[in-house]
C-alpha cells in the first residue's frame, strides 16, 4: 500500500466512523464563556491511537472522543521535543521567538557532541515570568485555573542568573491558582507511588500516576467554582520510564509476543492513559458540564518509538518527530464527526482559547499562532499559508541533525545547518518522506527556503555555530 493510499484510508475511515451515529451541531450555546480543558499528553506519536491507525492498541475512550468534535489529520507540535512545545502552548509564541528551543535543562551552552561539526544554538532554559501565559490571561478574565501534571519549563541548571530558583518558575507563579505535579522534571521518577514529586503528595504505595492525576482533575471539576475553569492537564504519560499496570502489560505481551519489552509496555501505557481519560470524561458528563466545556487534546512531540508510516521519531524534524494527534470537542460549536486536513500547530492553542473565551489580543504580546475557531466552526479558512519549525539543538540522544522546516500546502522543506542542504517532500503523495524533490523542483525549494529564512529573521532565531571541519 502506498503512503498516499494509506493516509487516505486512515482519514476516510476515521471520517466515516465519526459520521456514523453523530448528529450535527446541538442546541445553541449560551453567551457564557466555556470551561476549558487542554490535555497535552507526553511523547505520544501521531500513529499511536487506534483512531490514527494503530491496530494493536485499544483506545476506546479517545477513539470515541475523536467522533465527538473535530479530528485533525495534519496537526503539529511546535517542536520535536517537549519544553519548546510547552512554552508555545503557554504563550502562543514560537520556540524560536522565545529562545527556548530544546528540552530543559538540555545541554550546557555551546554543546557539541563528539564528531559533530556544529555547536548547538544558544538558548534560554526556562519560561521567564515576564511572559504573559494563557493562564494569566484567563485568571484576569475571571477563570479559575489549575495545572495538573508535567510542567518542565522551570530549569535553572544552566542559567546565568543564580538569584532565580526553579521553584519560582513553577505553574503557581505563572497564572495557575492550583499546581498539582508541575515541577522542573521532564519525566516522573516513577509512574507508581511514591512519586518523589515536589508538587504531588505521595498516594498509597503502588498508586498509578495517570489514575491519581485523573482523580485530581475530577475533583477539580466537581468543586463549586462559581465561574468558568481552565485546566491545563499535561499528563506524564506516555513518557519514560516504561511502566504500566501489570495486567495491561500481560495483555500486550500476549498480543505482541515478538515485540521488544519496552514497546509492549508502551502500548500498555497508552491504554492505561486512555482508561483514565474515560473516568474524567464520565465525570464531566455526570457533572452536567460537558456541553459547556471546550476540550483540546494533543501531544507535545512525536513518539520515541516507531511512528510508521511517518519517518523518524522524537527529536527529529521529519514528520515522526513533529506530527501529532489532535482532537477538539465543544458541543454546540464544533460539529461532531468533522475532520480537518488543514495543518495546525501548538502555537494555535493560545489564540484559539482566547477567542473562545472572548478575550482581546495584547498589543505588546506577539502571538505566532492563529485562532482555530473559524476552522472548528467551519465558517471560513485560516488566514495562514504555512507553519514553521526551528530546532537548532541536539536532542538527548544527540544524533539528530540541526535544522529548520516549513510546511506550505502539500509541501514541506527541511533546511539543514550542518551542510546547508535542503530537502523537499510532497506530504500528500509521500507521507513517509522517502522521495526528496529538491532537485526536481528547485524553484519551489528556493521559494520555501526564502519563506523560512524570512520567518526565522522575524522571530530573531538563534543558529548553530560551526566549530569543526565538516566530516
Amino acid at each position: 500500500m502506498t503512503d498516499r493510499l494509506l493516509r487516505n484510508v486512515i482519514v476516510l475511515t476515521v471520517a466515516l466512523l465519526c459520521l456514523q451515529g453523530c448528529s450535527g451541531l446541538g442546541a445553541s450555546r449560551s453567551a457564557e464563556p466555556p470551561n476549558i480543558v487542554v490535555i497535552m499528553v507526553d511523547d505520544m506519536g501521531w500513529a499511536d491511537l487506534r483512531c490514527y491507525g494503530n491496530t494493536v492498541v485499544d483506545t476506546p475512550v479517545l477513539d470515541r472522543f475523536a467522533k465527538q468534535g473535530m479530528f485533525f489529520t495534519d496537526a503539529y507540535a511546535a517542536s520535536p521535543v517537549c519544553s519548546p512545545t510547552r512554552a508555545a502552548m503557554m504563550t502562543g509564541m514560537s520556540p524560536a521567538r522565545i529562545g527556548l528551543t530544546n528540552h530543559a535543562a538540555g545541554h550546557p551552552p555551546g554543546f557539541v557532541p563528539k564528531g559533530k561539526a556544529l555547536a548547538e544554538a544558544p538558548m534560554v532554559y526556562n519560561l521567564a515570568l515576564s511572559y504573559t501565559t494563557i493562564a494569566e490571561r484567563l485568571l484576569d478574565a475571571g477563570y479559575t485555573t489549575a495545572h495538573i501534571g508535567k510542567w518542565h519549563l522551570s530549569s535553572t541548571r544552566h542559567s546565568t542568573d543564580k538569584s532565580i530558583k526553579q521553584e519560582q518558575l513553577y505553574p503557581e507563579h505563572q497564572g495557575f491558582e492550583v499546581n498539582i505535579g508541575g515541577s522542573s522534571s521532564g519525566g516522573p521518577p516513577s509512574f507508581f507511588s511514591p512519586y518523589k514529586n515536589p508538587r504531588l503528595a505521595d498516594g498509597p504505595e503502588g498508586e498509578y500516576l495517570p489514575a491519581r492525576l485523573a482523580d485530581e482533575a475530577i475533583a477539580y471539576i466537581k468543586q463549586e467554582h462559581g465561574k468558568p475553569f481552565f485546566i491545563s492537564w499535561w499528563p506524564y504519560s506516555v513518557h519514560w520510564p516504561m511502566q504500566a499496570p501489570e495486567e495491561l502489560i500481560d495483555k500486550y505481551r500476549k498480543r505482541m509476543p515478538d515485540a521488544p519489552e519496552n514497546l509492549v509496555i508502551y502500548q500498555a501505557m497508552i491504554e492505561g492513559f486512555d482508561r483514565e481519560m474515560g473516568r474524567f470524561f464520565d465525570a464531566l458528563d455526570e457533572s452536567g458540564l460537558a456541553d459547556d466545556t471546550l476540550v483540546i487534546f494533543t501531544s507535545d512531540n512525536g513518539s520515541l518509538y516507531s511512528n510508521a508510516p511517518l519517518r523518524s521519531v522524537k527529536g527529529h524534524l521529519y514528520e515522526g518527530g513533529i506530527r501529532v494527534p489532535m482532537m477538539v470537542r465543544w458541543p454546540g460549536v464544533i460539529e461532531a464527526g468533522s475532520v480537518s486536513a488543514v495543518p495546525v500547530i501548538s502555537t494555535d492553542v493560545v489564540p484559539t482559547i482566547m477567542a473562545a473565551a472572548g478575550l482581546p489580543a495584547i498589543d505588546d504580546h506577539p502571538v505566532d499562532g492563529v485562532s482555530l475557531l473559524p476552522l472548528l466552526k467551519q465558517t471560513e479558512s485560516l488566514e495562514r499559508d504555512a507553519v514553521y519549525f526551528h530546532y537548532p539543538n541536539y536532542a538527548f540522544h544527540k544524533n539528530n541533525r540541526l535544522g529548520s522546516a516549513v510546511r506550505q500546502g502539500d509541501y514541506k522543506l527541511i533546511k539543514w545547518y550542518d551542510d546547508g542542504s535542503a530537502e523537499l517532500y510532497n506530504l500528500v503523495n509521500d507521507i513517509g518522506e522517502t522521495k526528496d524533490l529538491a532537485e526536481q523542483k528547485p524553484a519551489l525549494a528556493r521559494y520555501l527556503e526564502s519563506k523560512l529564512d524570512n520567518w526565522l529573521k522575524q522571530n530573531n532565531a538563534k543558529f548553530p555555530a560551526v566549530l569543526l571541519p565538516a566530516p
